[in-house]
């Protein structure tokens, strides 16, 4: 096949050189794409510079060239050289069928240049907000989600990573001076990307070339000091290699022997966080070995202690004690003959793979520092990290064959896995192809990972702050996750500069701008499921809290006048309504308040506490309070007048049952001696009583229950149950089977939650206790007490 670069003439840097380094690994149709891409960049490219500095087309070039280095498939390469061209606006949906790019190089590259064009306005948003402000972990780390969020492909992110690397290459080379802002940048955002994915050998250099921008004196002083014994050590570690070999293939133990090289930023880092000198290091040798299981781990262990000296404080087991991310492998710090120390890792495939491609794992012990870092992935983002590593693995066991080859369709294959939860991720994203003809290939080669659902959504606020939100979040749910009191006063919303109903879903990447009045509060429509305001129970709950609030004021303001008008009818206005609030056994006079408005505390009470006297114009205010408390007790005792119970011995006196508590057989009672209506008999421990033996100790008397006979005794039963159907028909069947019969019931809800009191006839307390028995075991009752 013809070259599709060199038979146009190719200059630098799209000659024939180049397309044997980017296009390294692919069969002819890949070649084929990548020349294509090359030849339709190159005069749109022509003389533009980045931001940087850097020449475009030089960019290009080198960006396909990493990815070629990743083993990355064609679209990637070639995508990685389209993305950058001046974007096509499209006027209609139909416009952006008949986009050239599209009809050229087909949804796939079409999909993967959208993507990286959404992530280059994302950075430079990002850009904006990290010179306007510092930015927080938590934001950075918002940064990092919103990235991975806003990649329907994960291969976008692939091409972000090349991309910063290839900048950073090129400060390097061309002596320009790297800004402090990207440096520090490439640390916060890049770097742990490439940690997380998996991506060792981009992460690596990027921390070097940044280290080497932000901190040139110390990366220089490191520099010398390895370059001093720069062939020496690597003579050790191919000594020490070879020796190691040669004694496993002696104990017939199968094993990968290698040197382990250390990066100068991460021998920095190391001395910073242990506070170690340069010639305290021991790892700056070392080796990594691999076995085939956890037995073998140990045998090597044995060997290489009796190959060099162990020293003994430098020795770890992970295997049997593993980090807290699951991180398992033997550590151990030799000397050789001339005392030179160097480590040795030991582990089996398994660890090395879950140590390399475990969910999260590796890189949430290695940005947690000296903590260690979670146990296991989580979320869906975790997962989508663990998706990218896959794709990483399969490249390298199925190296890139092109355009139609293998790695390309498990490739896309686990590409539109992603794509498809990803759906509706913001304006500009491109979303991979279901027709994708290379589907069946990818399902029969290779098992297709399972797609998985997103948890969260990344959105901007216009100062480019990240905000996370739960999926199908509304503007609403966005201005009360910024603030409470904004979310209260939003009216409006505009989404990427459009206005928009306070209804519509969010999506990744979208900016978020909210219009809100100068005062006021939200609607109770808001917390209509079915209108669909809010998606966040978080917000939810601060509607509520809101309503919430304004009830109490209204009852606060209600309780507060009826006691003021009391105390004015009382003439005594100038009492001090806290202290009024603490007499009467309140903390606050707002609770006082409240109470009085929910008719759950009598205003008759202030009259008592106050003057102790009874209301102008009534003849006896006792007689009045008692007929208020104390009512005949069940028809039946009314229709007999005998109530059972012994007055100081004596029967024939006339005596009620309290209404308050309602006595009954064997409840311990008392007797208080009321105007008129003879002595009412109350349960001891009731309050009602209480109070009334505080006021008049003199008209205490002594009762007993005497004769009761086949009297019945009215009691009130209270219970609390969640609200369902037919609640109401079963505690009645209950009463039904004890054959005690119902005289009244009263029913009230409060959020969800019934309160019920029913009144029954009883004979004895035994009838009580199997009533409350049988009624505590009916399925949803929370409580039943007398």
């Amino acid at each position: 096949m013809t070259n599709p670069v060199s038979s146009n003439n190719a200059a630098p840097p799209f000659d024939p050189l180049w397309l044997d380094e980017a296009g390294a690994g692919l069969d002819e149709q890949g070649l084929e794409l990548l020349g294509k891409a090359a030849q339709w960049v190159r005069t749109p490219l022509a003389g533009v510079r980045a931001s940087t500095g850097e020449p475009i087309i030089d960019h290009c070039a080198g960006v396909a060239r990493i990815l070629a280095e990743l083993g990355t498939d064609a679209q990637t390469r070639a995508s990685s050289l389209l993305a950058v061209l001046p974007e096509h606006q499209p006027a209609s949906s139909s416009a952006a069928n008949r986009d050239p790019l599209l009809k050229a190089f087909g949804n796939d590259v079409m999909s993967l240049v959208l993507g990286t064009r959404a992530l280059l306005r994302l950075g430079h948003l990002a850009g904006k907000a990290s010179e306007s402000a510092a930015l927080g972990t938590e934001q950075k780390e918002m940064q990092r989600k919103m990235l991975l969020a806003m990649a329907a492909d994960l291969r976008i992110v692939l091409m972000r990573l090349a991309s910063r690397l290839q900048s950073l290459r090129w400060f390097a080379s061309s002596r320009t001076e790297c800004p402090k802002a990207f440096a520090r940048e490439t640390f916060t955002l890049y770097t742990p990307l490439a940690n997380r994915l998996g991506i060792w050998q981009v992460k690596w250099e990027m921390e070097d070339l940044a280290f080497r921008f932000l901190e040139p004196q110390t990366y220089k002083a490191i520099a010398g000091k390895l370059e001093e014994k720069r062939v020496e050590r690597e003579a050790f570690i191919s000594a020490a290699v070879l020796n190691m070999q040669t004694t496993l293939k002696e104990a017939n133990i199968q094993a990968e022997v290698s040197g382990r090289p250390k990066h100068i930023y991460s021998i920095w880092n190391k001395m910073r966080n242990k506070g170690l000198e340069f010639n305290q290091l021991f790892d700056l040798r070392a080796l990594r070995i691999i076995v085939n299981d956890e037995r073998a781990c140990y045998a090597v262990l044995a060997l290489a202690h009796s190959l060099w000296t162990p020293m003994s404080d430098e020795f770890d087991d992970y295997i049997s004690r593993p980090k807290p991310n699951g991180y398992r492998s033997l550590h151990t710090v030799v000397t050789d003959q001339a005392g030179r120390p160097f480590e040795i890792q030991i582990r089996t495939r398994e660890m090395h793979e879950f140590a390399e491609y475990g969910m999260a794992a590796h890189w949430r012990y290695k940005e947690a520092g000296r903590q260690g870092g979670e146990v296991a992935a989580r979320s869906a983002y975790d997962q989508k990290i663990a998706w990218m590593r896959q794709l990483l693995a399969w490249e390298k066991d199925h190296p890139a064959t092109g355009a139609s080859g293998q790695a390309g369709d498990v490739a896309a294959a686990a590409a539109a896995g992603v794509a498809k939860a990803q759906q509706g991720a913001g304006a500009g994203q491109g979303q991979m192809s279901e027709g994708n003809p290379h589907a069946h290939a990818a399902q029969s080669g290779t098992e297709k990972p399972p797609r998985r659902q997103e948890e969260f959504i990344y959105v901007l606020t216009p100062q480019a702050r990240v905000v996370e939100l739960p999926v199908g979040a509304t503007p609403v749910d966005f201005a009360y996750r910024l603030h409470t009191d904004l979310g209260h006063r939003c009216r409006g919303a505009r989404v990427d500069g459009q206005m928009v109903p306070l209804q519509t879903r969010l999506a990744t990447g979208q900016t978020v701008d909210i219009i809100s009045a100068k005062s006021g509060g939200p609607s109770r429509d808001w917390l209509n499921p079915q209108l669909g305001f809010l998606a966040s129970q978080r917000s939810r709950a601060k509607v509520r809290a809101w309503f919430n609030a304004i009830e109490l004021q209204q009852r606060i303001a209600q309780g507060q006048n009826m006691v003021e008008n009391e105390l004015r009818r009382l003439g005594k206005t100038a009492i001090n309504l806290e202290q009024l609030a603490q007499q009467l056994e309140f903390a606050r006079a707002d609770d006082l308040y409240v109470a009085v408005a929910k008719e759950e505390f009598s205003l008759r009470q202030i009259d008592y506490l106050l003057t102790g006297r009874a209301r102008p114009g009534e003849a006896d205010a006792d007689a009045e309070a008692e007929a208020r408390i104390y009512a005949s007790g069940s028809a039946n005792v009314a229709r007999t007048g005998k109530s059972g119970v012994l007055v100081v011995g004596v029967d024939a006196l006339m005596t009620q049952l309290a209404r308050c508590c309602r006595p009954a057989p064997p409840d311990t009672i008392a007797g208080f001696v009321t105007r008129g209506r003879g002595v009412s008999i109350h349960r001891s421990d009731c309050s009602a009583y209480a109070a009334l033996a505080v006021r008049h100790p003199e008209r205490l008397i002594d009762v007993d229950w005497g004769d009761t006979g086949e009297a019945l005794y009215p009691i009130d039963i209270s219970i609390h149950a969640p609200e369902r159907p037919n609640l109401l028909r079963d505690l009645s069947e209950v009463f039904a089977k004890l054959r005690l019969k119902v005289v009244g019931v009263n029913t009230h809800s409060r959020r969800s939650l019934a309160h019920m009191v029913f009144t029954i006839e009883v004979k004895s307390g035994e009838q009580i206790s199997r009533a409350l028995a049988a009624l505590n075991e009916l399925s949803g009752v929370q409580a039943a007490r007398q």
